[in-house]
């Protein structure tokens, strides 16, 4: 296997920055996964590392080796794509050799022994003499990922492979994915929009928006302190809540006052921007009902707007004055919409932001 280092490497189309300055290192037998919105530049990344793309500016290094003019063939990689790109015409298993038949002067039985192993890695021996048709979304996915196997190149590249398959089979091809990483140890470039297949396959994760690099760290890293308002935004379902303070030092450590409530952060320094964004997750918010809550962890009298119930917990959306929140609760016994309920947090895990730079304030 190999590492993947990108420097400064940008991307221009007749204009417009596509991808800008991006500095990322993948290393050796690590799983990572580039996570964005539409059009953030995280799929042409994958190409420029692929060869698909020319790099404007910058350079690409796979192992430690000068790649960035190189022609794909020459740089030892394999892609999976999300149409899974099969010959129609082929069965599974001529689809998984013919790359190796028209690429390398491996022998049949060696062509053989590679695509028989690769069918018992993914659990499709029976499929092999199964044309695409013939063959399931999941199926067909499992031949495209044999195909890249049976190369044994130095870095596999994933390009929303899972994202024409439904959500049950979503998550099964995800643990397939998972097995395969930990048992072959092979370098992986991920691409997703989707941040739980970010958060649970990637062993770090890069969030991208327009062209730049937000956060690059390891999936519980980026989920508990996400490095601006955007990452806080992006990662975790449902997202942050970001409500407006106007923040000032005390004796005691910072005071946040808030039109609606006033709390104080036990030994926080107060940060250099008056105005403050707190940053608090939905889990680590509460709500209770008639009941006194301990000093530091209440925010006020707020109103239920409404309830979703999702079986396992339950959303509620809650208003205090003219901030909207979102708490996670128990589905058992909710409050009703309309009920007035007192809001609480954990004061331990606030986060500031400043509303201005977009950035956290330590």
């Amino acid at each position: 296997m190999a590492s993947v280092t990108l420097q400064q490497v940008s991307k221009n189309y007749d204009g417009h920055a596509a991808v800008q300055a991006l500095d990322l290192t993948v290393e050796d037998r690590e799983f990572i996964v580039l996570v964005g919105p539409s059009g953030c530049g995280k799929s042409t990344t994958l190409r420029m590392i692929a060869g698909l793309e020319t790099i404007s500016e910058g350079r690409l290094l796979i192992d430690g080796k000068d790649v960035t003019q190189a022609a794909p063939q020459k740089r030892d990689i394999a892609m999976v794509f999300q149409s899974y790109a099969l010959y129609p015409h082929m069965t599974a298993y001529k689809n998984m050799a013919f790359g190796l038949m028209k690429t390398t002067r491996l022998d049949k039985s060696e062509i053989d022994a590679r695509v028989r192993e690769a069918a018992e890695i993914l659990h499709i021996e029976d499929l092999l003499q199964r044309r695409p048709k013939e063959l399931s979304g999941g199926q067909r996915q499992r031949v495209a990922i044999g195909r890249a196997l049976v190369r044994k190149p130095k870095v596999y590249l994933f390009d929303e492979p899972l994202s024409n398959l439904d959500a049950k089979l979503r998550n099964h091809m995800r643990a397939e994915l998972k097995r395969l990483h930990a048992e072959l140890g092979i370098t992986v470039v991920y691409v997703t929009h989707d941040q739980v297949e970010a958060m649970t396959l990637g062993t770090r994760i890069a969030i991208m928006a327009e062209g730049r690099l937000q956060q690059f760290d390891a999936p519980m890293e980026v989920y508990r302190k996400p490095a601006n308002i955007f990452v806080a935004s992006f990662i975790g379902a449902p997202e942050m809540n970001l409500i407006p303070c106007r923040g000032r030092a005390i004796t005691e450590g910072l005071a946040l006052d808030n039109a609606h409530f006033q709390l104080v952060l036990d030994g926080m320094a107060a940060p250099a921007a008056t105005d403050i964004l707190l940053g608090i997750r939905p889990e680590e918010m509460f709500l209770a009902r008639g009941e006194a809550l301990a000093s530091g962890q209440a925010l006020g009298k707020a109103k239920v707007e409404r309830v979703e119930l999702f079986g396992a917990d339950a959303l509620a959306e809650v208003r205090l004055g003219d901030n909207r929140m979102i708490v996670r609760i128990s589905p058992e016994h909710p409050p009703l919409a309309g009920e007035s309920v007192t809001l609480g947090f954990d004061a331990t895990r606030a986060r500031l932001f400043d509303p201005i730079s977009g950035l956290a304030v330590s």
